[in-house]
């Protein structure tokens, strides 16, 4: 199982994410580094041992910005494979992102206009480097007002799954940040009726949450305020054989 750390950029700066609500987003405060800003943050991960970065660009979900040059100059400068959502709704921003030395493209329910731009994504890039994230309030998919096709969220992931999905994050924004843990019961349902490989992200509170999911048979985990306020340390991971 991949432990992923994250970062959340909002109006350049790297900020600490609270159960989504953005408008209350402050920049951000770590143990780990004193900066906030996303390079200097990225390089303490990557010292740290980390060889892959989640990266949440807040600044293109919100305005649907394409200036990527700063996922350019983190991969260049730390080598990091980058996991980003940039909130892509459209080929040409999805290979535009992919060319700013992107690894991977998460493309969020939160910002899908229709399902048939998952098929397509896949088709063009491969489903390596595409990933679907079910951006969850609780129990209840986020999606845009509109949004067509079902929203249920196991159906929705069974679908995402014939499109050829291979790679899907269960996000629940409500929990990112609260340290109350993740809703193990719905990825037990997630994991016996799919074979997608599953990521999870929001509210893990400690090692063991991390131990308690590699066992359920999650793929990765993605974590940030456990790292910043020092509820999870490196030599956790590497004794348990993390990192």
């Amino acid at each position: 199982m991949k432990v992923i750390p994250v970062i959340d950029i909002l109006k350049g700066e790297v900020v600490h994410a609270v159960r989504g609500k953005r408008s209350e987003y402050q920049p951000l405060r770590s143990i780990l580094c004193d900066s906030v800003d996303p390079l200097e943050v990225a390089e303490r991960f990557k010292m740290l041992g980390f060889d892959e970065l989640y990266v949440a660009d807040l600044d293109a979900i919100i305005d649907c910005s394409d200036d990527f040059q700063v996922f350019t100059h983190i991969a260049d400068k730390t080598g990091l494979k980058l996991i980003v959502d940039a909130g892509v709704t459209s080929m040409d921003r999805a290979q535009s992102l992919l060319s700013s030395g992107v690894s991977s493209l998460v493309v969020g329910t939160e910002t899908l206009s229709t399902m048939s731009f998952v098929g397509d994504a896949v088709k063009a890039f491969g489903n390596g480097r595409v990933i679907v994230s079910l951006d969850l309030l609780g129990d209840k998919v986020f999606v845009k007002p509109g949004f067509s096709d079902r929203t249920d969220p196991l159906s929705l992931l069974i679908e995402f799954e014939q499109l050829g999905v291979s790679r899907v994050i269960v996000l629940d924004l409500a929990r990112v940040g609260s340290g109350e843990g993740v809703n193990i019961e719905f990825l037990k349902k997630v994991l016996e009726d799919l074979k997608m490989d599953v990521y999870v992200g929001g509210g893990v509170r400690n090692i063991w949450d991390l131990v308690e999911l590699r066992i359920l048979g999650v793929s990765g985990v993605l974590v940030a305020t456990a790292f910043h306020a020092g509820k999870i340390s490196v030599e956790e991971l590497q004794r348990e054989g993390f990192i």
